[in-house]
C-alpha cells in the first residue's frame, strides 16, 4: 500500500532562529517541544503532514536506546557536517507491518519504536502526544534518515489553528532528492514508499504517493528545474528540497516581502535557496 508524506525534518544548529525564519516566511510555527533523548523541535503543521524543525539541544540525554541512535545521534552527526533536510518520514497505519516489509526488502534500520512527549493546545492546555516509528536506510543515501510514522492521540496533535499560514501554504507537494545516478535509488524508493510503478524521466525517477511526489534527480536536472545549486553529494544522495503548494501566490509574495525574505523566481515557482534557508531549498508553487 503506498505511503504518503507524513513529515520532513529540517535539522538546524539554532532552533529558535530557525523558528523565527519560518515565521518570516509566513508560516505559523508551534511551541518548542522536547524529546526524552535530548532533541527539541518546532512543528509547522499542514493538513495531514508537517515540517519538523529540529536540533540536538541536550546531547547529555542521548542514550544507547534505539531512538537515541536512530534519531538523536543521527541528527547530531548530521549537524556536525550540515544544516538542512535530514529526514523524510511517511505516514503509516501499521508500523510493525511496515517494519516487516522493510526487513523483507533489505532496507530496515530498526524495529517498530514508540514514544510519547508533552504537547499543548493553542490555549496552553497540556496534552499527551505519541508516535510509533520505524526507520529505513539506503546505502546510496547515508546522509539522510527515512522512516514511517503513526500518530497516537492524533486529536491532540492536529489542529486547524496551526494549519493557517499567511503565505497560504496548503500542503507539502513533494520532496526532492539529488543523486549522481537517480536509478541507484529505484529499488529503495519503491520499497520505502510502497509505490510499485515509479515514473522514470530524463531527470530521474519519482514516486507519486498519496500525499506528495518524492523525486530523485541528478544535479544538472535539479539546477534546471529549480534554478539553484544542488547540494554536495560527494558522500551520497541528499534530500535537497521541499515543494509546498500555496493557494495564493500574491499572498505568498506579500508574506515574503513582509518577512524580508529574498526569493528566486524560476519556471513558475518561487524558490528560497539553501544558502538563505538554513541548508534547505524551499520551493513554492500554486496548487
Amino acid at each position: 500500500m503506498p505511503r504518503g508524506i507524513d513529515h520532513i525534518i529540517h535539522s538546524v544548529r539554532d532552533l529558535d532562529a530557525a523558528a523565527a525564519f519560518y515565521r518570516r516566511l509566513g508560516f505559523t510555527v508551534g511551541a518548542r517541544n522536547r524529546h526524552p533523548w535530548g532533541t527539541h523541535n518546532y512543528i509547522v503543521q499542514l493538513p495531514g503532514c508537517f515540517l519538523e524543525l529540529l536540533t540536538v539541544a541536550e546531547p547529555e540525554k542521548l542514550g544507547s536506546d534505539a531512538l537515541s541512535a536512530q534519531f538523536g545521534r543521527f541528527n547530531q552527526s548530521f549537524l556536525l557536517r550540515y544544516q538542512g533536510l535530514s529526514g523524510l518520514l511517511l505516514e503509516s497505519t501499521d508500523v510493525e507491518a511496515d517494519a516487516a516489509s522493510f526487513r523483507a526488502a533489505g532496507i530496515a534500520a530498526s524495529e517498530g519504536l514508540q514514544f510519547e512527549r508533552a504537547g499543548a493546545r493553542p490555549d496552553g492546555t497540556p496534552v499527551k502526544i505519541g508516535f510509533s516509528v520505524a526507520f529505513a536506510r539506503d546505502g546510496h543515501a547515508p546522509e539522510n534518515t527515512f522512516g514511517v510514522c503513526r500518530h497516537h492521540y492524533p486529536e491532540n496533535f492536529w489542529n486547524p489553528a496551526f494549519q493557517r499560514h499567511s503565505n497560504t501554504a496548503a500542503t507539502i507537494a513533494g520532496a526532492v532528492l539529488v543523486a549522481e545516478n537517480p536509478t541507484d535509488l529505484h529499488i529503495f524508493l519503491s520499497a520505502f514508499t510502497g509505490v510499485r510503478e515509479l515514473r522514470a524521466t530524463s531527470s530521474g525517477v519519482s514516486a507519486p504517493t498519496p500525499r506528495g511526489i518524492i523525486e530523485v534527480m541528478d544535479p544538472a536536472a535539479f539546477k534546471i528545474h529549480f534554478g539553484v545549486a544542488p547540494p554536495n553529494i560527494s558522500e551520497g544522495a541528499r534530500l535537497a528540497g521541499i515543494r509546498f503548494a500555496v493557494r495564493d501566490i500574491a499572498a505568498l509574495q506579500a508574506a515574503l516581502v513582509a518577512g524580508g525574505i529574498v526569493s528566486v523566481p524560476h519556471a513558475g515557482a518561487t524558490v528560497i535557496p539553501a544558502e538563505a534557508a538554513l541548508g534547505a531549498n524551499l520551493i513554492f508553487g500554486s496548487g
